[in-house]
């Protein structure tokens, strides 16, 4: 049986193709997935996120206990509502998840987690808390919904919808949140572009997305979610990196803080464990194909592989993150094995598109 969320009738209702997803059942498009692509990066859409789940760590361990959990240093987190992207590293260095945890008071803080890892990253976070001592409260938010509003007029059609939230929000930075009778709003994405994550008691879930759709949002599904994400230059857990992967390898040296005093688990074994490659995008300059993820790359540097690959509806070519060995320059054309035939791709740096402009042309 497939685990739904409190808007899977509005799916249905709306004639969404449903996939099974990790378990989920959940909708890739309403029917053209690139029409909903470009609503996004061109005015704003909304995903159902509710497969994620939010977990509230209370107490007065809970600073302490993240800054053990966390390879990103939580005490950058000084202003209540600001957020801060991580990972949770096993005891080699690899990437148990990634997440992106907010900070209320010094005795609750929030993790929001992968849908197909919250298993495991309960029983992480339950096995971390004991020797740990004061050891925070851990509570799944299973009650919580989440829909997350992106792009360029997404905050207008959100304060369209809910105009009580507007002088709380009218000023908020990017990577900030606040809470507002239960319901919460995130100015973070998974898409390039600006807008709001929110979250909010499930019962109230299909209320607030019948009233976006008022509003002028366009419903959309996985299948944008994951081209919008890549041509963003955003990694994807069990894609870009997992628990053989380290961070320094997926391009995320950035949010693993190695310098500081402070321990955490993971930290030995990447002080000991060099980076070994580079994640960079491509974009195909040959004809004929469509990048996908394992697919081989030959470089003059050695050998390296797509992690994840699609169809750009921006750049109108085919794009991939790809994991090859360092050395590698930007600029520089490799070869991509694609059905038997060797193509030419340019590496190039992502993102390859943000906020509505394409940072990485085709040509």
């Amino acid at each position: 049986m497939l685990k739904t969320t409190p808007l899977n009738a509005a799916h249905r209702a709306l004639g969404a193709r449903m996939v099974d997803f990790g378990g989920w059942d959940m909708p890739v498009n309403y029917g053209s997935q690139i029409e909903e692509h470009h609503a996004v990066r061109r005015d704003a859409g909304m995903f159902d996120v509710s497969h994620m789940l939010a977990i509230d760590l209370h107490g007065a361990g809970a600073r302490d206990f993240l800054r053990r959990a966390l390879a990103n240093n939580v005490d950058k987190l000084r202003d209540p509502g600001r957020a801060l992207y991580s990972c949770m590293l096993n005891d080699e260095g690899g990437v148990i998840d990634d997440l992106i945890v907010y900070f209320f008071t010094d005795e609750w803080f929030r993790l929001v987690v992968n849908a197909g890892r919250t298993e495991k990253d309960l029983a992480w976070l339950d096995a971390l808390r004991h020797g740990i001592g004061p050891a925070p409260e851990i509570q799944p938010r299973r009650d919580l919904a989440m829909i997350a509003v992106q792009g360029p007029l997404a905050r207008e059609r959100v304060w369209q919808a809910l105009p009580e939230t507007r002088a709380a929000t009218d000023a908020m930075r990017s990577f900030h949140g606040v809470e507002l009778d239960e319901l919460m709003l995130a100015r973070t994405g998974y898409t390039g572009e600006d807008g709001f994550e929110l979250m909010l008691p499930a019962t109230r879930a299909e209320g607030l997305w019948q009233q976006l759709i008022v509003c002028g949002v366009q419903p959309c599904g996985l299948g944008a979610r994951d081209t919008l994400r890549l041509e963003a230059g955003m990694n994807l857990w069990g894609q870009e990196m997992d628990e053989g992967v380290s961070p320094l390898d997926a391009g995320l040296a950035w949010t693993v803080d190695l310098d500081s005093a402070r321990d955490f688990v993971g930290k030995a074994a990447l002080l000991v464990r060099p980076q070994r490659q580079q994640l960079l995008g491509l974009i195909l300059v040959d004809k004929g194909g469509v990048l996908r993820g394992h697919q081989k790359v030959a470089t003059p540097a050695g050998e390296g592989e797509i992690t994840s690959g699609t169809f750009s509806p921006s750049l109108n070519r085919s794009i991939a993150l790809a994991r090859i060995p360092l050395g590698v320059e930007v600029g520089a054309l490799v070869q991509v094995s694609v059905r038997d035939r060797q193509l030419a791709a340019r590496v190039v740096k992502p993102p390859f598109v943000r906020n509505g402009r394409i940072l990485c042309p085709a040509s």
